[in-house]
């Protein structure tokens, strides 16, 4: 059953489940299957709980102040607004409250007893086998902008149409060929990678080929995303004194004249931006890439669960890798709480860096001593990472920042935790330049 059917039958919005799951921080992978079909338990627990969900719309789309819901959940004002304003920091100073604050979920994050909603989701799914590591907010997000494909009744009732293009737009190594596989996997398509190869003009068998011949070829498959990346490189807005029109610039051109007839041979073209500073406007013209992601490098909670998954990745339960963790108490998340916040800005690249330098430091001591008994020491986790934290450049850095500017224009509302989250580890790598001594001598003009 889709996430709108079960909405249509429980007689509550899709909006207001997605809020409930965020709310109660319940695991993507424990509720909901990528094509936004629902899955057993989280069905069981909403059929046998409709009352509650309703209850749960209902004081969601209430105004309301924070004096309100403290009576409500009888719970002190300031701690009410401490969580609005670690949650929804852009919301805090509006004063009322609605849409997107529930009393419900302040009263479970300031540690009302909601154990009847956990007891149908007791059996995790290890972090190893998950289908998502948090990003919740974004696969809602993405979800919502990809209603067209997955409703196709918007377009009948209300003119809302397919995309042609998506841009995804985030830092180097931030995940954006995941979600673009992603957005494929949710709307039911085929995906397809455009290797460099295709782009410009090539000679394949003695036959003249271009990225045009490809692109027909791809509108002649059924339903197919077109993946394409560095298209911040390939759409650059070309100066008005440069004269040679090069590959790019036609893989660009070709792009802007075709994209009109994607929607109707159920084509959709993802590409992948580091920015979008410096692009061609007319990427930007209705019809075209209309639909702009943003792909965050991940906050300090899913780094902790990213290393935990790709340490412990295809591995068996009885490897020397799995029985050295175990000994050290670092097969939980909490055991990686320290280092995961040490890594301010790591990008998901940066992670899979750290844990695979973590793997080899581990093998070659547990050579040395022949037993997984040993400590893992602090020395071998601050090698592992400086190691990955050597990407952390300067060209990176002003990505990210570039990525805050663009991301906070368009959609701060929407992110503004992850945002301001973002801003303040941006800030413990500018270097505050310490006061100059006046040189010469003082001058007492005491007498």
């Amino acid at each position: 059953m889709k996430i709108t059917d079960l909405a249509l039958e429980l007689g509550v919005s899709t909006y207001s489940i997605k809020q409930f799951i965020d709310d109660f921080d319940l695991e993507l992978s424990e509720c909901l299957y990528p094509n936004m079909e629902v899955k057993d338990d989280f069905l069981k627990f909403a059929r046998e709980n409709k009352k509650f969900l309703l209850n749960y719309e209902k004081d969601l789309v209430e105004a309301k102040t924070t004096e309100q819901i403290a009576t409500e959940i009888n719970q002190p004002v300031e701690k009410v607004e401490a969580v609005i304003k670690k949650q929804k920091p852009n919301l805090f100073e509006s004063g009322i409250y609605k849409s997107s604050v529930s009393s419900y979920g302040i009263d479970n994050e300031l540690g009302g007893n909601y154990n009847f909603v956990y007891d149908y989701f007791g059996k995790k799914t290890p972090l190893a086998q998950r289908d998502f590591i948090g990003y919740r907010d974004l696969f809602f997000y993405i979800t919502e902008m990809l209603n067209p494909f997955i409703d196709e009744q918007q377009a009948k009732d209300w003119g809302i149409y397919k995309p042609a293009g998506i841009i995804l737009y985030g830092p180097k190594g931030s995940g954006k060929i995941f979600w673009a596989r992603k957005i494929a996997e949710i709307i039911g398509y085929d995906f397809r990678e455009v290797k460099n190869s295709y782009l410009g003009t090539s000679f394949i068998n003695g036959e003249k080929t271009d990225f045009n011949d490809y692109l027909t070829a791809m509108m002649k498959e059924d339903k197919v995303v077109v993946f394409l990346e560095d298209f911040d490189v390939i759409a650059r807005d070309r100066a008005a004194d440069e004269n040679q029109y090069s590959d790019f610039e036609e893989t660009k051109d070709i792009i802007l004249h075709s994209i009109h007839r994607f929607v109707n041979e159920d084509l959709l073209m993802v590409v992948a931006a580091d920015n979008m500073h410096g692009m061609d406007s007319d990427v930007f013209a209705p019809g075209r890439f209309d639909v702009k992601i943003p792909v965050f490098p991940p906050n300090q909670d899913e780094r902790s669960e990213m290393i935990l998954r790709y340490l412990t990745q295809n591995l068996e339960s009885d490897s020397v890798l799995m029985k050295i963790l175990k000994f050290n108490g670092a097969d939980k998340k909490p055991y990686w709480k320290d280092i995961s916040a040490k890594m301010k800005l790591f990008s998901n690249t940066m992670v899979i860096d750290f844990t695979q330098s973590v793997k080899k430091r581990l093998r070659n001591h547990y050579l040395k001593v022949k037993t997984h008994q040993f400590k893992m020491e602090k020395v071998l986790l601050e090698g592992s990472y400086r190691e990955a934290a050597s990407k952390l450049t300067d060209d990176y850095l002003d990505s990210v920042q570039q990525f805050i500017y663009e991301v906070s224009a368009n959609d701060y509302d929407v992110f503004s935790k992850r945002i301001e989250d973002l801003k303040t580890e941006l800030n413990t790598f500018k270097v505050v330049e310490a006061p100059r001594r006046q040189i010469g001598f003082e001058h007492n003009e005491k007498k």
